[in-house]
């Protein structure tokens, strides 16, 4: 079972791509269109925020961060940058390395776990899991765009990244999470990551049913309390409600949930959501 830690309320460091100041105006453009939720934040990046040129892309990802074919032209055209930056929803790996790397510890035994970053797009998070980790991993990034997959398969090779546990495995796939169970079975994942992907379903125009479809994949692949860590901006009053009412079959809870704060970052609040899937009787 893995064990989760209590998370340590702190200040962020700005420490990814996305917190730089020199960053592309099309990232600038997908930090704003994520962080909707917000009428304070959105006006706030909105004035921050160069979107000339754009106005097509930006109509089309606040409509339908749902689509395939959205963040595959997305990926496509800040892949023409010169120099290749992982960008990061919210924060990076920094922010909650000690957060992730004591779960792994707790559950460590002679096999690697199996770890999943669903909606991978192009970050360093899962990487930095596989890099960084003592116990012995395999981390499976997955991501509906092929074109954030190439460049992440690309990258690494480019760094030659290597981990600290020669035994530790990394791969990069092409996956809608929508049929997570159709590519890894039931019971084959000790933990899957989400930082941005349900947000990114549950603010788009079509992407609510497509995000309780999610979580209830992610359900049905994870080993016997297992977990499913949901990283989120969204208030606990909202999100708690959301995931109590979709972690239900036939009227009965499949899984625990539960919240702490991670911290806050320039004025805003971010929680970890752990969903924890009872053990399937026997």
């Amino acid at each position: 079972m893995l064990s989760c830690p209590p998370l340590r309320t702190q200040q962020f460091a700005c420490c990814s791509a996305v917190h730089e100041g020199g960053f592309l105006g099309e990232i600038r453009i997908m930090a704003l269109i994520l962080n909707i939720l917000s009428p304070r934040r959105l006006g706030r990046l909105i004035a921050n925020t160069r979107v000339r040129h754009h106005s097509s892309l930006t109509t089309e990802l606040i409509n339908n961060m749902d689509k395939k074919a959205t963040w595959d032209r997305f990926y496509t055209e800040n892949s023409k940058a010169t120099n290749f930056k992982n960008f990061e929803w919210f924060f990076g790996f920094d922010a909650i390395r000690e957060f992730i790397l004591p779960m792994l510890h707790s559950q460590h035994n002679s096999d690697a776990l199996h770890v999943l970053d669903m909606g991978c797009g192009t970050s360093a998070l899962g990487p930095c899991i596989y890099r960084y980790s003592p116990w012995p991993v395999q981390v499976t990034c997955a991501d509906i765009s092929a074109i954030a997959v190439r460049l992440m398969q690309e990258h690494t090779e480019t760094k030659g990244l290597q981990p600290q546990n020669t035994s530790s495995k990394l791969d990069f796939l092409e996956l809608d999470c929508t049929h997570l169970h159709r590519h890894f079975g039931s019971e084959s994942l000790d933990l899957i990551l989400d930082k941005g992907t349900i947000d990114a379903l549950l603010r788009s125009r079509e992407g609510g049913a497509k995000a309780s479809q999610v979580l209830k994949q992610c359900l049905k692949v994870l080993r016997d309390s297992g977990s499913l860590l949901q990283f989120s901006d969204e208030d606990p009053d909202a999100r708690m409600l959301w995931l109590e009412k979709e972690g239900q079959e036939l009227g009965r809870m499949v899984a625990d949930v539960g919240v702490q704060e991670v911290g806050e970052l320039r004025g805003v609040t971010y929680y970890c959501y752990q969903v924890t899937a009872h053990p399937v009787a026997q």
